[in-house]
């Protein structure tokens, strides 16, 4: 999936950056395409709330998420002395933290054809997922910044709890 990946796990409290083992159905399609999140990943999420909390973002609101975001890029654009892709996961956090704030999405670990990521979904089957890291990477890398309130605020309207 992308930013977030993981390597194979054998069960779903391990320490590793390991995804859990994911089974596949005929079609190649993840049997069950959400797992809970491990204590690693709830730490992380809580690290990077932590990390925006203290550059001034407050998750609750996207405006303040959208300039925390374009305030990084800018900086990071003349400077390039951070790794880039700890940003990209930081504010891939905190549209997640966000989404789950704010709809019926929850925190889980989704998984598709091409991986296992940190991602939000409707419930166990996973009817509807978001990945966050794929929402920012992307974006990222066309150097857009403004976009979090129209996409965010998107799947919001179609979420609301």
């Amino acid at each position: 999936m992308g930013l977030f990946n993981r390597k194979k796990s054998d069960d779903t409290e391990s320490q590793s950056s390991a995804p859990p083992q994911v089974e596949l159905d005929e079609d190649g399609l993840p049997k069950t395409p959400t797992q809970p999140l491990r204590t690693l990943d709830e730490e992380q999420i809580a690290a990077d709330l932590q990390t925006l909390e203290e550059e001034g973002v407050d998750v609750d609101d996207l405006a303040s998420i959208t300039q925390g975001l374009h305030t990084a890029y800018q900086e990071w654009s003349q400077q390039r002395t951070t790794d880039h892709r700890q940003i990209v996961r930081r504010y891939a956090v905190g549209i997640g933290e966000h989404l789950n704030r704010h709809t019926d999405l929850d925190w889980c670990l989704v998984s598709d054809v091409f991986g296992t990521d940190l991602g939000l979904a409707d419930g166990p089957r996973g009817d509807f997922m978001v990945v966050p890291g794929n929402l920012v990477a992307a974006r990222w890398m066309r150097g857009e910044t403004n976009w979090i309130h129209d996409v965010v605020g998107h799947l919001i309207r179609r979420r609301e709890r």
